[in-house]
Order: C-alpha cells, then sequence, then structure tokens
C-alpha cells in the first residue's frame, strides 16, 4: 500500500486522541513507511527527546531501521558523550558532519549562513549517500509557531518523502513515553532545557514556547535551523562536497575541540 498524504485536521489529532491511539498511529505510519520503501527509510536522530522516541519506534517496527546524525563542531560536551553511547549502540547509525574552515564568531553574525553549512550541507549528503527515499523526522507541530504548518506525511522535495511520525504529540506525551519505556535521553534535560541545538545557540527558557530558548538574540529566535525548510535533494554543484568520515571519527574529533 503507498504511502499516502492524506490532509487531515492535525489540531483535531493533538488534542482527541490520548497517547496509546498516538503511540499506535506512530506506529502505523512508521510501519506503512517501512513497507514501501524498505533500506530507504531513514531516521534522522538529532539526540533530542523527540528523536529518541521516534528512534525507539522505529526499533520496533525493525531492528533493521538505519538512521543519521548531524554532529556540528559547536555541539555540547554532553551531547557529543551521548551521540557517542548511541552509534556504540546502534552501529546502524552514520554521523555526518561538515568540517571546512569557517569563521569562529559565524553563529552570530550570520546563524542562518552556519546553520545552512553546519547542518543543512551534512544532511543533503547524508540522504545521497544513504539512498534515502524517505526520512523520518521527531518534529511536533505543538513545537512552537514554525512548526504548525507540516503534516504527518509530506514530499517538500521531488521524490523525497518526509515522514514526521509523532507529529500530533504533546511535550508531556513525549516524556511519559520515554519514562514508560525506559529510554535512554540527553543529559541536558536534567539541567532544565527543552530544546536542544548547538551550545552557544541553546538557552534554558520558560514559557508555552519549547524553542523560544534557540537562537536568542538573533533573527532566528525560536526558528529553525533549514533542514526542515529547505531543500534537500543534493544538486550536482554540491557533489564536490568533503567524503563523510566515519562517525567515530567525527565524534572524537568534535569532543576534543
Amino acid at each position: 500500500m503507498a504511502l499516502r498524504m492524506v490532509q487531515e485536521d492535525v489540531k483535531s489529532l493533538v488534542d482527541n486522541l490520548h497517547l496509546a491511539e498516538k503511540i499506535d498511529r506512530s506506529l502505523g505510519l512508521i510501519s506503512q513507511a517501512y513497507e514501501e520503501y524498505g533500506h530507504g527509510l531513514v531516521v534522522a536522530n538529532s539526540l533530542g527527546k523527540d528523536s529518541s522516541v521516534v528512534w525507539h519506534l522505529a526499533k520496533q517496527v525493525s531492528l533493521d531501521i538505519r538512521g543519521f546524525i548531524v554532529m556540528t563542531r559547536h555541539r555540547s560536551a554532553e551531547t557529543v558523550e551521548f551521540g557517542q553511547r548511541m552509534v556504540s549502540l546502534y552501529p546502524e547509525l552514520e554521523v555526518y558532519s561538515n568540517d571546512d574552515p569557517i569563521p569562529a564568531n559565524l553563529y552570530r553574525t550570520d546563524p542562518d549562513r552556519c546553520c545552512d553549512l553546519l547542518k543543512v550541507q551534512p544532511t543533503r549528503r547524508a540522504i545521497e549517500e544513504m539512498g534515502v527515499r524517505c526520512w523520518v523526522t521527531g518534529l511536533r507541530c505543538t513545537e512552537g509557531g514554525t512548526r504548525t504548518d507540516f503534516k504527518e506525511i509530506e514530499e517538500r522535495d521531488e521524490g523525497l518523502m518526509k515522514l514526521n511520525p509523532i507529529l500530533i504529540w504533546h511535550e508531556r506525551e513525549i516524556w511519559q513515553y520515554l519514562a514508560l519505556h525506559g529510554v535512554p535521553v540527553n543529559p541536558l534535560y536534567l539541567q532544565g532545557y527543552r530544546s536542544l541545538g548547538c551550545e552557544p545557540c541553546t538557552s534554558i527558557s520558560c514559557g508555552p514556547d519549547e524553542r523560544a530558548g534557540r537562537w536568542i538574540g538573533t533573527s532566528k529566535c525560536g526558528g529553525e535551523c533549514g533542514i526542515h525548510t529547505r531543500p534537500l535533494r543534493i544538486s550536482k554543484k554540491m557533489q564536490d562536497c568533503p567524503q563523510r568520515e566515519s562517525r567515530e571519527c567525527v565524534l572524537e574529533r568534535v569532543a576534543m575541540e
């Protein structure tokens, strides 16, 4: 059965389904996509709480499902260590990064460019090199104002499906699931963070907007890095980018910086 982009009332699903129903729905979406795309279905793992849920759900569908992590030079030590733990447990997780020289303070002077170089470009390479036909994300429409127009099934790039299986989950339901299943999470959450990005661009924040602590003091405050809003199909001119390092080398190098 083909994975169909059904236009449903997302808000109604958010408010009217309880956690067990949302879990069943998420598993059903991943299972249906895996049945159609097989090895071409790959999970994008950000090492955040939502990705931890999606990765756990995906492994219930099939232990053979692969994933990738984008690691930047600005990740915190806690995130690097958590990433090392994850790839040691799951050798099917590939790590991508962009190690080209960039200005040291680019994240302050031009955060959009910094995100494009360090996050979007490695994501493009992951999708190209891993032969991804359907990528699975931990995006949720309840995280903040920039994420309210997404659907559970999308095709924002021609020929590349995007699956957001926990789109309709609340933040509290994420933590319920993690606790109920004993899923390991990034230790930064113990410090009070609600949304995790690169260390200099992530702050502890309060209030209803989960992503309010991202890029504070810049035009991107509470916004997006670009992987969910920009084209991800790699173009011919992008194919001269440096080859991906092994996941172990990337994590070890970032930890030493």
